[in-house]
């Protein structure tokens, strides 16, 4: 197993790039760039890097030219032989030859395309314009990069000592986890944490305490590089991205209204069984169950995101039930700033009534909170979003209105669409 503490300390920019394959992003990209490439080759968009921890001035920490310097190196990166061949020939949720030949074949001549940087009070700006099919394979390594480089920038001046006894706290923190979560009984577990992982090494550490912490209560990981050099599942489905550039691209209110489901229906037409959840909450989770057409409550499951989860929880239930479905074969996936506390309330509100998974994101990889004078390592809750698809600004409401972005008028505008009623804020978590 790595030592990272002393990789950490030995860093060389080339043994180490914070990205350093096509397959390190999270496989939900991978699955949506699928139906992108098949449906919507030649829409562009624009998507920013936002910084919701406002308080924390990414620009006064990450040097600039580091990170210029690693958004460069991702510009360099291709599929790698064994990369496309795993893509081709390996088994994804039970289904062999998920990707197509003609994606992946893209895939292998795909290079990152070109960005947008700038300082702008204390954050930084940094924009990705062109064809969606291409864009959208920046979010996550660009993330990954801001993430890590603010873990590099803090750690930069502590000793070999120090950095040891850092990381056997953080790991001591981790199994401690492990174990509570074994105590819960039969829970099920998927690392979601690549966007805003502590940094690669750590990523990777924390997959293998899962797979020996938890067995088969661990379902896999976001990440694809992992998923392939581990030979776990790679795991998940579909984002906010594909309403929003949906959205955005509806002419008129009642296209507009339809878009979310127009989103279902060509999903469903590449992808089937455990890859058919439902992410309802873009334009609010109650305004969209209300005026779902039937056949999107046959799909198998729905992720709960945004909304407090045991409302969410609830509500999801209640939809299937009173659409006559059995709440008992449906399967809820619980995602939004978890924790094992956290988890282990939403086990026991609906175990034994619904199938539950859970994806364990910041607070798995990046939880270094308290490990670091003033708070350095805290996690902090930054975003990479579309912002325009097709010169049309991009609009998400969510069940958080701290979550909420675009014009205010379009704001309004797909409010009064989606029958938006009154919502509660929920304090943003990393």
């Amino acid at each position: 197993m790595t030592d990272i503490a002393t990789r950490v300390y030995n860093h060389t920019w080339k043994i180490d790039p914070i990205v350093r394959s096509v397959l390190d992003t999270d496989f939900y990209k991978l699955l949506m760039g699928q139906m992108i490439f098949h449906r919507h080759r030649d829409t562009r968009v624009t998507f920013g890097i936002h910084n919701r921890s406002s308080r924390v001035r990414i620009a006064d920490i990450v040097d600039i030219g580091e990170l210029r310097e690693q958004l460069d190196h991702v510009r360099k990166l291709s599929l790698s032989r064994g990369e496309s061949t795993w893509l081709r020939g390996n088994m994804f949720n039970g289904k062999r030859q998920m990707f197509s030949p003609e994606y992946v074949a893209w895939l292998e001549s795909f290079r990152f395309p070109d960005y947008h940087l700038e300082k702008r009070d204390g954050q930084y700006e940094l924009t990705f314009e062109g064809l969606w099919l291409e864009t959208t394979m920046w979010e996550i390594p660009a993330l990954a990069i801001i993430n890590e480089l603010r873990s590099r920038a803090v750690l930069k001046g502590l000793g070999k000592f120090e950095l040891q006894i850092l990381y056997a706290r953080a790991m001591a923190r981790v199994w401690e986890k492990m174990e509570f979560l074994r105590s819960l009984g039969e829970v099920k577990i998927a690392d979601f944490g690549t966007r805003r992982r502590h940094g690669f090494l750590w990523q990777d550490w924390c997959v293998q305490a899962l797979l020996e912490g938890l067995g088969s209560g661990f379902l896999g990981t976001s990440n694809c590089l992992i998923a392939m050099r581990h030979e776990v599942e790679a795991t998940g489905t579909n984002a906010h991205e594909l309403p929003m550039v949906y959205a955005a691209l509806a002419d008129g209110d009642e296209a507009l209204r339809c878009a979310p489901y127009k989103v279902l229906s060509d999903w469903q037409k590449d992808y089937d069984d455990n890859l058919k959840i439902i992410l309802p909450d873009t334009y609010g989770t109650t305004g969209f169950l209300a005026n779902a057409p039937e056949w999107v409550a046959q799909w198998t499951g729905m992720r709960i995101d945004s909304k407090d989860p045991l409302e969410g929880g609830e509500e999801a239930i209640a939809w299937w039930q009173d659409r006559g479905q059995d709440p008992k074969q449906k399967l809820l996936i619980f995602s939004d700033a978890l924790d094992v506390h956290e988890v282990a309330r939403i086990q026991q509100a609906f175990e034994g009534r619904i199938r539950l998974g859970f994806g364990w994101g910041t607070l798995l990889t990046n939880d270094f909170r308290g490990l670091a004078p003033g708070g350095a390592l805290d996690p902090i809750s930054i975003v990479c979003k579309v912002l325009e698809a097709n010169g049309r600004p991009a609009v998400k409401i969510s069940d958080n209105p701290t979550k909420a972005m675009g014009p205010a008028d379009e704001v309004e505008r797909y409010k009064r669409v989606f029958q938006v009623g009154k919502m509660e804020a929920r304090e943003l978590q990393a």
